[in-house]
């Protein structure tokens, strides 16, 4: 694409942004689209490549994090990092060259800097984790350079934004992979892996949630997440961020792989918590005071599935609350429930059935000899939760965890989960073989939000979600358990 044509590009996805925050993420899942230029991408295969050389764009906190993690990766080439701040390159830089690797290419010339990048031939997957606004046209950008995208959550902002990514993805048969970390978790591997395994039964019904009180980034004016995330509450009032919990439960349900979302309907809370936050912790006449912050402080989304199933998505970034991303499934034989984890089951496994056989002989045994004093001890059914998770880990730990999770936790990152899905997204590169998400997941996941916005703005009436896939998500593959 030549300069002329990327900025002109990028002018009008700032005007549609503009546009869709004005009028509430206006909705445009019905539009009539044309026909895919390209073929579907659901399970792209790629030729293996030995040697993956990476380009970054954005490493002032998140970015960096990667830069750390790809320093420690076997069969990985660090060539170019991009950024407009010059002290963050500085710092990814530095810590390239302590663990003895070739310098990479800095590019940090202006907003745009990270088009000179894109020409180089010597980059194969770019890593985006920039400003959502960015997410789209970088990542767009990025597999018309003839390189794949690997971008952080969300993907899009927009419905039109998601339908860019997946037909750019198809017209160019390159990966676009919105790398949703909390897939990688190991309650949430265990919990797919045991979802595969039956334990469940048929599965009814999904809950998600993103509880995170993030107030404090307000006071972040100039840099950092605060200085443009806090923005985000004054232009939409809806799901600002649904994917961490709902990618997990996604991939349980076999969303775009055999199921896919059909329509949400979605409710906001007053917003009071950020105004009243700002109001305490600035002067009057501090710009943070001047904002209308206007995403109400809990949102509750519930999404219906083509085969009947439900999901309720929550939000909520501003109350004083413990962190909580829910990751609760219900199936026909019982369910699991996150923060804290439990488990409940009518049909126990036999091998957690011993387990409680023997817990059972010892406290019963225990009871005989108190002389049959206080309630007499029972076996563990499906009207009391269990918390004790090392005998389901012991069982049920997804395989993939088995052989990577202690070196993904001493890597670190969010318990490890960081690590593993950069190895994984490695791995897969390198044997050729189909990424764990796909642009159609990324499209999915991500355009919660806007149509989120939408239905509250109308009454929290129900609003039709996209069918990104066309249609093969009849036939798509669910993702395996792989060993």
């Amino acid at each position: 694409m030549s300069t002329d044509n990327r900025r002109n590009f990028l002018k009008s996805m700032a005007a549609l942004t503009a546009a869709g925050m004005a009028s509430g993420c206006t909705n445009t899942s019905n539009i009539k689209y044309s026909p895919s230029q390209g073929k579907s991408v659901a399970g792209l295969t790629v030729p293996k490549m030995d040697i993956i050389r990476v380009g970054f764009i954005g490493v002032g906190e998140r970015g960096y994090g990667h830069v750390k993690h790809f320093c420690h990766l076997e069969g990985v080439s660090i060539t170019a990092i991009c950024d407009t701040n010059e002290k963050v390159i500085d710092r990814s830089l530095a810590y390239v060259q302590k663990q003895g690797l070739p310098t990479p290419a800095r590019y940090s010339k202006g907003e745009l800097a990270y088009k000179d990048m894109l020409e180089r031939q010597d980059i194969d997957i770019i890593i985006i984790s920039t400003p959502w606004r960015w997410h789209t046209p970088m990542a767009v950008d990025t597999m018309e350079s003839g390189k794949h995208a690997f971008v952080e959550v969300p993907a899009a902002t927009t419905v039109d934004e998601c339908w860019q990514l997946v037909n750019t993805a198809e017209r160019t048969q390159k990966n676009c992979m919105m790398m949703e970390n909390v897939c990688y978790g190991r309650d949430e591997l265990m919990v797919l892996n045991m979802v595969r395994q039956g334990l469940f039964g048929q599965l009814l019904h999904g809950e998600a949630a993103y509880i995170h009180e993030l107030r404090w980034q307000m006071k972040e004016i100039h840099e950092k997440t605060g200085s443009w995330r806090t923005h985000w509450h004054t232009k939409v009032n809806g799901n600002l961020y649904p994917t961490h919990g709902l990618g997990p439960v996604s991939q349980y349900m076999n969303i775009n792989r055999g199921d896919r979302f059909d329509y949400l309907t979605s409710t906001s809370s007053p917003a009071l918590g950020r105004k009243a936050y700002a109001q305490r912790e600035f002067p009057v006449d501090h710009e943070r005071n001047q904002l209308n912050f206007i995403a109400g402080d809990m949102n509750t989304t519930m999404i219906k599935t083509v085969n009947g199933r439900s999901i309720m998505v929550q939000h909520d970034t501003t109350t004083p609350r413990p962190y909580s991303r829910h990751n609760y499934i219900q199936g026909t034989n019982g369910a699991f429930s996150g923060f804290p984890n439990r488990i409940a089951l009518e049909k126990i496994p036999e091998a957690i059935s011993n387990v409680y056989q023997q817990q059972f002989s010892v406290a019963h045994q225990k009871w005989v000899t108190k002389g049959k004093k206080g309630r007499e001890p029972s076996l563990h059914n499906f009207h009391h939760w269990d918390y004790n998770m090392a005998h389901w880990q012991q069982n049920f730990d997804h395989p993939l965890w088995i052989q990577m999770g202690q070196e993904a936790q001493r890597n670190g990152g969010h318990g490890g989960m960081d690590f593993l899905m950069l190895w994984r997204m490695v791995y897969c590169l390198r044997n050729g073989e189909a990424l764990d998400q796909d642009v159609y997941d990324a499209a999915s996941w991500s355009v919660i939000t806007p149509l989120s916005a939408d239905s509250v703005s109308d009454r929290s009436n129900s609003k039709d979600i996209p069918d990104f896939t066309r249609g093969h998500w009849k036939t798509n593959t669910p993702l395996t358990i792989v060993t």
